[in-house]
């Protein structure tokens, strides 16, 4: 936070750091390079694509969900993605066949409609094989925010062990397991023993074995070497199959900063409130959804803080955002000093599950995207203009 002045008075923005981003890509590459396991990125998380030749030093590789992040992965990544759907269309799956060097079905149905296509492809195409899985749901589940548990019941994610044909359908040479978000190397192990216990059958029959993402290996207290004694002792018991991991937020975790200013501070019964140039519905959804509490540089985090709590503490506010959505505010955080229009807010780890999930309700401003090179040059690697916002609707 800092007092008025003339240069806060700016366009809000994503500010990146590419010293940080090479130490959870170093870090990430380590890891898979101990345990001899593949991880890649995934573009449900982040997508900056601009920044993808730093991340082509460290990994080969990326997981896509859809037509346009499987382009993506091959115009930009420079890489055929390993894609999985829910469902997918008729009229996009050759871009998915043009993009993909796996592809992961999330039913039988959708693999017995598609699987002929991937049949002809391979046929034709000597230098560009398709390898296919099938998504399994291991019913086990680590995560207690239902929006986020793929593993719920009733979920629409994967086929359970008792569905699951024995054999494999015809070309069917790997699974995928998903049940993890932002969890620990422990809750690995236990996802791990329970694939283990309900499709052991099957592990003879795959060579690999997709983890998926939700492995918060960058994290400060993620104990590596754990991770690299469970994926190796794995890798023992069914040297066969060739692991795959591809956590999104574990690459840009603690990356970079949302930068944005108070534009107006109003007070309704007691309650004060720093309404600001960015919203949390449009550009910090996460903080809505999970519900995701960031931190903010030189505030104290009052989670637990009811309203009756602050209305006599001068220097608690909640933060509002720009947008018309009565609920796009959250509260509280304790300001030294109090807020004042013009000051600086400063959000921290803002850089992974934002910019690929942002909108522009409102027509409001979307915050560009900037990087701080590793020499100390701040590069812009996106302003957002009108023409954005009018293209969409047109």
């Amino acid at each position: 936070m800092s007092n008025t002045s003339p240069d806060n008075l700016r366009e809000p923005y994503y500010l990146v750091h590419e010293e940080l981003l090479r130490r959870n890509l170093e870090k990430i590459s380590g890891v898979a390079k101990k345990a001899d396991v593949e991880i890649i990125l995934a573009f449900k998380a982040f997508a900056l694509w601009k920044t993808f030749d730093i991340f082509r030093h460290y990994i080969s590789a990326t997981t896509a969900s859809s037509p346009f992040e499987a382009q993506l992965a091959k115009e930009k990544f420079k890489s055929l993605a390993h894609t999985y759907s829910p469902a997918y269309e008729d009229r996009t799956f050759h871009t998915i066949l043009e993009c993909s060097q796996s592809i992961t079905f999330n039913s039988i149905h959708q693999y017995e409609h598609f699987y002929p296509y991937i049949e002809a492809w391979n046929a034709e195409k000597k230098n560009h094989h398709i390898s296919v899985a099938m998504r399994v749901n291991p019913e086990h589940s680590e995560i207690a925010t239902d929006i986020y548990n793929p593993c719920l019941r009733g979920t629409r994610f994967g086929i359970a062990a008792s569905a699951l044909p024995f054999p494999l359908p015809t070309g069917v040479t790997g699974l995928h397991v998903h049940c993890l978000c932002e969890n620990d190397s422990f809750a690995l192990e236990r996802m791990l023993k329970a694939v283990e216990t309900k499709f052991a059958k099957w592990l003879p029959q795959i060579n690999t074995l997709n983890l998926g993402g939700g492995h918060l290996i960058t994290r400060k207290d993620y104990n590596t070497e754990h991770l690299i004694k469970v994926l190796k002792s794995f890798k023992k018991r069914h040297p066969n199959i060739h692991i795959i991991m591809e956590p999104g937020s574990a690459f840009a975790w603690q990356t970079g900063e949302l930068i944005a200013h108070v534009v107006d501070t109003v007070e309704d019964k007691g309650i004060k409130t720093a309404i600001l140039n960015v919203s949390f519905t449009c550009h910090m959804p996460d903080c809505l959804e999970m519900p995701y509490w960031p931190d903010i540089e030189g505030a104290e985090t009052l989670p637990g803080a009811t309203d009756e709590e602050v209305i006599t503490a001068p220097d608690v506010w909640r933060l509002g955002g720009n947008s018309c959505l009565s609920g796009d505010f959250m509260g509280y955080w304790r300001f030294p000093g109090g807020l004042h229009i013009g000051d600086k807010i400063v959000f921290k780890d803002m850089i992974h599950y934002t910019t690929v999930k942002t909108n522009m309700f409102n027509g409001i401003q979307h915050p560009s995207i900037r990087m701080r090179c590793t020499n100390g040059t701040v590069k812009v690697l996106r302003r957002y203009k009108y023409h954005d916002y009018r293209n969409m609707m047109d």
